[in-house]
């Protein structure tokens, strides 16, 4: 229990893996975007004392190993990140100054599920998830 972390009154070690997609899945997360996000994911969870430990930004979806205090809703601080990365992306990259109402950038949902023991193993699988898409994608072609 090495990443136990204290506030006040509480001690904890509160680790999510999350999962969420660009709306439609489409291949969005390429090039500037992609080098900005991660900038723009860690600044925003810093806003709500969370920690993002691993990521990973694959062309259609994000992955995530998440520190989240139990103050927190884990739905709250999902919903804040994807909400204000898509102002950001509005703003950045699409032009819009003002009026962002129907700019979704994001699918509605996320996957989220406690990290616990299998830590190391989700970090692996974080890690290398690119690669297993390709190689995958390799072995369809032989089909």
């Amino acid at each position: 229990m090495e990443h136990i972390v204290t506030l006040n009154h509480t001690k904890w070690d509160c680790k999510y893996h999350v999962v969420f997609i660009p709306k439609y899945r489409r291949k969005a997360l390429y090039a500037e975007l992609r080098k900005e996000l991660g900038q723009i994911f860690r600044s925003l969870a810093g806003q709500k004392e969370c920690i993002i430990e691993e990521g990973h930004l694959l062309p259609d979806h994000v992955h995530m190993i998440m520190s989240i205090p139990p103050k927190y809703a884990v739905s709250q601080v999902i919903g804040f990140i994807k909400g204000k990365s898509a102002i950001h992306i509005a703003r950045t990259f699409l032009g819009r100054k003002q009026n962002f109402t129907g700019q979704h950038f994001w699918a509605r949902g996320y996957y989220v599920n406690t990290v616990g023991r299998d830590e190391n193993v989700i970090r692996e699988y974080i890690r290398h998830q690119e690669e297993e898409d390709k190689r995958l994608e390799q072995l369809k072609l032989w089909e």
